[in-house]
């Protein structure tokens, strides 16, 4: 079975609200807390969570056996500069990376569990993306061979840049429910 790693990107400015939304309590606890709860419930090991804005804070909520956290102090350059930082920690011994969003609340431990069981290189599945009736959604799992690419982009965009350049290598795995599309961005969303 291949080791994946959790990438959990929580370093952004949520510009969108006044107060960064990750530390917003959503259905009884901090945003940010959902998704790391679904990555250690999951399969997926080691789960690192890359911090920026707000880092003390975050990294408070974040907090748990399992999880290793890492500051991106460049997080104000875009979110590419915080994938970099994450896929940086990536140990070795992992042959993958689950890219997490820290505004994804309904992303469950199935999901991503069913993404890892999807992973199998031998079969040309080594970049897979959920999708819903349709719709790409999150979280995308890169094989290994992608980090050089990862490692290279630049900007605001993250991954979306490289799946534009590799979609004929993406996997998609059609998930039964929307989770994987629904990010919280607003106060309306709250």
């Amino acid at each position: 079975m291949s080791r994946i790693a959790a990438v959990l990107l929580a370093a952004g400015l949520s510009t969108r609200l006044p107060a960064n939304k990750l530390l917003q309590p959503f259905r009884g606890k901090p945003l940010v807390r959902h998704a790391v709860e679904a990555a250690l419930a999951s399969r997926a090991s080691p789960l690192i969570v890359v911090t920026g804005h707000n880092s003390r804070e975050v990294t408070a909520v974040v907090n748990a056996p399992g999880v290793i956290t890492v500051d991106n102090s460049d997080f104000s350059t875009g979110l590419s500069s915080s994938l970099k930082c994450g896929i940086k920690t990536v140990p070795p011994s992992c042959d993958g990376a689950l890219i997490l969003l820290g505004d994804m609340p309904f992303v469950t431990p199935a999901l991503i569990d069913a993404l890892l069981e999807a992973f199998d290189p031998a079969r040309g599945r080594e970049a897979i993306v959920p999708v819903h009736q349709g719709r790409r959604g999150n979280p995308v799992l890169w094989g290994r061979r992608f980090f050089p690419a990862l490692l290279a982009l630049t900007g605001d965009r993250g991954a979306k840049q490289l799946m534009a350049l590799q979609g004929d290598l993406l996997y998609p795995l059609e998930v039964p429910d929307d989770g994987c599309l629904i990010d919280i961005d607003t106060a309306d969303q709250f």
